[in-house]
């Protein structure tokens, strides 16, 4: 309850502080307390599902018209928005930092190992954020676009949908060094990726879970050559690897050249979003090296979660999305730190 004086009237106000707050503040939907959190002067800004229901209420419905006028053009944009949500997260967090171009100020996260000439669906986001300027004017963060872009991907792919929390601001930093340094490699044994993910705060079964992402997309031949000509340092293939797969593999990537040629991650159906890749993965046929590492690795938890999601669908969509909300909730700027950037690929 509210005192308000208005011309010398004593008004009583019944309106919540909440409500008052996104008011005032557009874009500022105030949560209180929870996990991963940012604060400022004691106050705790959390995220919330409804945080643009005031400020920005058409941001989802924008989000998903761009997705699927770009998916009808081409279906490789649904993985590429995923891994790009996925490759800022394991940097500095959940910020945006991977969309900012070379600058002055700032070098960019696009020229690092694990995305030069890899990392794709800028121009997608660059849309979205156009649009989502003139429906609702420096309002819906970068950040926010790239996880809305990664549940919409997934969604128009025939995966699940999830409760997102949004609220998460733009950096005005980026972290090559982060980049090169964060982002688990595709040769990556288990214990590196389960050290990779631990870093973050993420567990086994967000390992596996998210990994699940490969049901589609595509990979260069550079990614897994090793596997097929130089596994261990001895000029032999990866034992793991099911012997129809390995020289239909060698067809398309030889042993010299041919480093851009690409394939798909799950060859069964690599346009929807299943669980055939965790079934490959039973058969050796898991494209990358830490694709297959899951099952072959010797880590017992890997093991029994790639069973079970190939055996049932429904359950690897239920853990899929939680994991999903797990990594977008990786150190997230809230509250008045950071910022809306008005064009993705520069701070304003």
């Amino acid at each position: 309850m509210h005192f308000i004086k208005l011309n010398n009237l004593l008004v009583i106000a019944l309106v919540s502080t909440s409500l008052l707050s996104s008011y005032a503040y557009p874009g500022f939907n105030f949560g209180w307390g929870g996990r991963n959190h940012g604060s400022r002067g004691g106050i705790s800004y959390g995220l919330s599902p409804q945080f643009y229901q005031f400020s920005c209420p058409q941001a989802n419905d924008i989000v998903m018209s761009v997705l699927e006028k770009a998916m009808a053009k081409n279906m490789r944009i649904a993985a590429s928005l995923l891994r790009l949500h996925f490759h800022d997260c394991f940097v500095q967090g959940c910020d945006a930092s991977i969309l900012l171009d070379d600058s002055p100020a700032i070098v960019s996260e696009k020229n690092s190992g694990p995305n030069k000439n890899s990392i794709r669906g800028f121009e997608v986001i660059d849309e979205i954020k156009a649009k989502l300027e003139e429906a609702c004017p420096q309002t819906v963060s970068c950040a926010d676009i790239l996880a809305l872009a990664a549940r919409g991907s997934t969604i128009l792919s025939g995966g699940p949908n999830w409760e997102l929390p949004l609220g998460r601001r733009d950096s005005r930093t980026a972290s090559l060094i982060g980049s090169n340094n964060n982002i688990p490699p595709p040769n990556a044994t288990i214990q590196n990726l389960i050290t990779f993910f631990k870093r973050q705060g993420l567990d086994e079964v967000d390992l596996v879970a998210l990994s699940g992402a490969h049901t589609i997309g595509v990979a260069r031949c550079a990614t897994f050559k090793q596997r097929l000509y130089n596994q261990n340092g001895k000029n032999e293939a990866d034992v793991s690897i099911e012997r129809t797969f390995y020289f239909g593999l060698k067809t398309m990537c030889p042993r010299s050249g041919g480093d851009n040629n690409i394939s798909p991650l799950d060859f069964g159906s690599p346009r929807m979003f299943d669980n055939t890749y965790f079934k490959f993965i039973l058969q050796g046929r898991g494209l990358l090296n830490s694709d297959q590492v899951l099952l072959s690795g010797g880590v017992i938890k890997t093991q029994e979660l790639v069973k079970k999601y190939a055996q049932d669908e429904a359950f690897f969509f239920q853990q899929f999305a939680m994991s999903m909300i797990k990594l977008g909730n990786l150190r997230p700027i809230t509250g008045f730190n950071g910022q809306v950037r008005k064009n993705c690929r520069r701070v304003n």
